[in-house]
């Protein structure tokens, strides 16, 4: 097993990671802590990345991944202005790479995410339990010069803590991009309650055949889980978000 307190880096993966508005704003936001805040308009964020060749990745080989979970107010990335994210759903295909989120707190479970492109259509799809559960379908265009730098905040609950981590990104996008669907595709799954609002309604995103990114090497403890709380607040809660202590995570 990894060691999870060792950083990992990731090159050249297909990435779509873009954000959207849930058709069930009170359901999306009671997957939140006690704690955390959730984004005002409740968005939801998925991203879904292909890793194809082991010489892509540090040390995590082949595989490919789909994260989503809420976007959260007042826990920024360290720019100040991009919001950090609630992980509720961690679906990997590595047995290496779920051990490895899983000790630092993701929700990881097995599953496939593929990605297609013909001409301008990409669709990328996630399988879990061999059973297709969201399917999303791009209009994009070719790979362009410029590039999005910088970094992502996510967390996590970790031994009774809530806990931190900051990733650094290098993507190029597409020049252009629209989501033309986003399905999700078994309503008995618990990860259907983040399905979209029809109609749809992006927050933001990208679609970039060649995106770069790095896990951390430590986490940092934002405070303790309430007790009260299993790890899901009330719709609409409104205690505030816990600020940020640089201190490691008790193992």
């Amino acid at each position: 097993m990894l060691d999870p307190a060792v950083p990992q880096l990731v090159v050249n993966s297909r990435t779509l990671y873009f954000s959207w508005l849930p058709a069930d704003p009170d359901a999306v936001a009671a997957l939140v802590p006690a704690g955390l805040r959730p984004h005002p308009d409740r968005q939801v964020f998925m991203n879904q990345y292909v890793v194809e060749d082991d010489s892509q990745t540090s040390g995590f080989g082949a595989y490919s991944l789909t994260y989503l979970g809420v976007t959260l107010a007042g826990v920024d990335a360290p720019d100040g202005v991009t919001p950090g994210g609630w992980w509720t759903h961690y679906v990997a295909s590595s047995s290496r790479v779920r051990d490895y989120a899983l000790a630092r707190g993701a929700p990881a479970l097995a599953g496939q995410t593929t990605i297609t492109a013909q001409d301008d259509a990409v669709v990328a799809e996630t399988d879990i339990g061999g059973m297709p559960m969201i399917r999303a379908r791009v209009r994009a265009g070719d790979t362009g010069h410029a590039t999005h730098n910088g970094h992502h905040r996510y967390l996590t609950a970790l031994h009774g803590q809530l806990v931190s981590s900051v990733y650094a990104v290098i993507a190029e996008p597409v020049t252009s991009f629209e989501i033309e669907s986003v399905e999700f595709l078994d309503p008995d799954h618990p990860i259907y309650v983040l399905r979209p609002q029809n109609p749809l309604t992006i927050a933001w995103g990208y679609y970039s055949p060649r995106s770069s990114f790095a896990y951390p090497g430590g986490l940092t403890v934002l405070g303790e889980l309430e007790p009260s709380s299993p790890g899901a607040a009330p719709a609409g809660s409104q205690r505030p978000a816990v600020g940020v202590v640089d201190q490691p995570v008790h193992r």
